[in-house]
């Protein structure tokens, strides 16, 4: 018998009536990967956490959390699942305390990890005292990233989770994100913020319209898409025609211009453009958002089948 995938999904449909906000999307998760959930507003990457959580029923196909069905079987595997939603919702007049408590009584579950992470990310006895109504931003995110990993769940669903975080909290969620990794437990991100994913996830899926894109190693996902290719002209002429080049869509600011070219056409457009009067150039592996972008482009030109 196979290790039990951590997270699971087969053929996964939600349909809103007529609307369909997941289609037919399949996924597997292993065992200690920080995997990152990507696609732009209104993709269904939402909608597909929920499903997840057991927070909505899928129209058809299959869900399996640690092997588990989190619907049928969510007191199953509620003590092993810690979610921080996109738009954290909490009662404001209790205490950050309280918000915890009772949170950890709907996971049912003890909380071994809850003094440490609250340490971490700078939740103090005062701070936890107060009613949650009179919190900042970035300290409700703080106590639901708390809620999301105090009873040291094995699978954690984080959708947007450094919203409103200062950059030094942030580097404290990185090294929880490299922690859980290491320690086995299996962290499913859901961002925007495409540096955060390229700096700390293995694998990313995309999604676009509940529709599967691709499933991609961040580091091949870069390697296969373009590189971009700087130079500068000391003329003081500005843009210029670029010849053959022109075709990558060159993109000015004075005398610098920037062109994202696909790895097999880098040699020929170096070999094209240095032969102009060029001061200063550099070629650079595209990051994440590039690669993101350019798999959004083309999946949108394409027919849909």
């Amino acid at each position: 018998m196979g290790v039990v995938p951590a997270i699971e999904l087969t053929g996964l449909t939600k349909r809103y009536g007529p609307v369909v906000g997941v289609d037919r999307l399949s996924l597997t998760v292993g065992s200690g990967e920080v995997f990152g959930f990507l696609g732009p507003n209104g993709a269904g990457k939402t909608t597909t956490l929920r499903c997840l959580t057991g927070l909505l029923r899928p129209s058809e196909g299959r869900v399996r959390v640690l092997g588990l069905d989190p619907d049928a079987d969510h007191r199953r595997v509620a003590p092993h699942l810690g979610y921080l939603p996109g738009e954290l919702r909490l009662y404001p007049e209790l205490s950050g305390a309280e918000t915890l408590d009772l949170l950890a009584a709907l996971q049912g579950a003890p909380v071994p990890r809850r003094g440490e992470l609250c340490d971490r990310l700078g939740l103090t006895p005062p701070i936890l005292a107060r009613p949650v109504g009179g919190y900042s931003r970035g300290m409700k995110q703080k106590l639901g990233l708390v809620q999301s990993m105090q009873h040291d769940p094995q699978v954690v669903v984080l959708d947007e989770p450094t919203e409103g975080l200062d950059p030094l909290v942030q580097e404290t969620f990185f090294a929880l994100l490299d922690e859980a990794s290491a320690a086995g437990r299996t962290v499913l991100l859901s961002s925007h913020v495409l540096p955060e994913v390229q700096r700390t996830c293995g694998r990313v899926a995309i999604i676009r319209d509940g529709r599967l894109v691709t499933v991609e190693s961040v580091a091949g996902l870069r390697e296969a898409r373009a590189r971009r290719i700087r130079l500068s002209f000391a003329d003081g002429q500005g843009a210029r025609a670029l010849g053959d080049a022109e075709r990558w869509a060159p993109r000015w600011q004075g005398d610098r211009v920037e062109l994202l070219v696909p790895p097999s056409e880098v040699v020929g457009a170096l070999r094209t453009l240095l032969g102009l009067a060029v001061a200063d150039v550099t070629v650079e592996e595209a990051g994440l958002d590039e690669a993101f972008m350019d798999l959004y482009r083309d999946g949108a030109g394409r027919e849909e089948p």
